[in-house]
């Protein structure tokens, strides 16, 4: 019988990260997002999740002059954009790929990326895992992207993720109204706090942004998936109905208040 305790701040809550009184930006952490040159608004959202929960510095890569000139415009002015390529950064510690989309010259850009970096994996991008062996990596499939990259396991939604996290060393955040946070050591944690309405286009971006900028600031790829699924569902059960993703961000600077007091 395969057990999963309930996502609670119990879990959490003691690793959640609070800046140091001399602390300075790289101290917490710098995330790089590969930019999608058509799907716009999923990298914006991903970015600015990523911001608000805390990352230090949060850098956008778009490789299309065009598309940049477009972040620039509409993207917080907090977020770099730039046009450069990921090594060109200084200390990033973070890439989240695949809001929006992963083109074949951004998967190589991911494979080639310092072994050292933690890597987010959503939507196309979950694709790259088995050319990252021995990676910190977070993968956050919902259950269509889910059958259509691990199809051949079967099983309830806890022994599937549990084996798809066993066969990548990946967390695996399997997303739906039940979300399952499946370690590779075997924890399975799931999150029931989740409004309905989350079941909207962007919200799983403003998730993965949610999630790479906790691990960004060094929690650890469980820990930090557990705490921003849990705070991206009780943003949602706050909004309820006519929720949009953008509406989740007014959301995020109160619950963090509440659980670091």
């Amino acid at each position: 019988m395969v057990i999963a305790i309930n996502n609670t701040p119990d879990l959490w809550r003691d690793h959640l990260p609070e800046p140091a009184p001399d602390g300075h930006k790289y101290d917490r952490g710098h995330t790089a997002i590969l930019g999608s040159d058509h799907v716009t608004g999923a990298t914006r959202l991903a970015a600015e999740a990523c911001s608000r929960i805390g990352s230090g510095l949060v850098s956008v890569l778009s490789a299309a002059q065009s598309q940049a000139q477009l972040y620039r415009m509409t993207l917080p002015p907090d977020i770099m954009v730039r046009e450069d390529r990921l090594d060109a950064l200084r200390r990033v510690n973070c890439l989240l790929a695949g809001p929006g989309g992963c083109t074949d010259a951004q998967a190589d850009m991911v494979v080639a990326a310092d072994p050292d970096m933690a890597l987010v994996l959503d939507a196309d991008a979950i694709r790259l895992w088995p050319r990252l062996a021995s990676r910190l990596v977070i993968l956050t499939p919902h259950e269509g992207e889910f059958a259509r990259y691990f199809a051949d396991l079967t099983g309830d939604f806890l022994e599937r993720g549990r084996a798809a996290a066993q066969r990548t060393g990946a967390v695996i955040v399997l997303k739906g109204p039940e979300t399952l946070i499946a370690a590779p050591d075997g924890r399975l944690i799931v999150n029931r706090n989740a409004s309905p309405y989350l079941a909207k286009g962007g919200t799983g971006d403003v998730l993965a942004g949610l999630i790479a900028g906790f691990v960004a600031q060094g929690m650890k790829p469980t820990t930090a998936a557990c705490a921003a699924v849990w705070i991206h569902g009780v943003a949602s059960e706050r909004i309820g109905p006519g929720l949009v993703p953008q509406d989740l961000f007014a959301f995020i600077r109160p619950l963090l208040r509440e659980l670091l007091t």
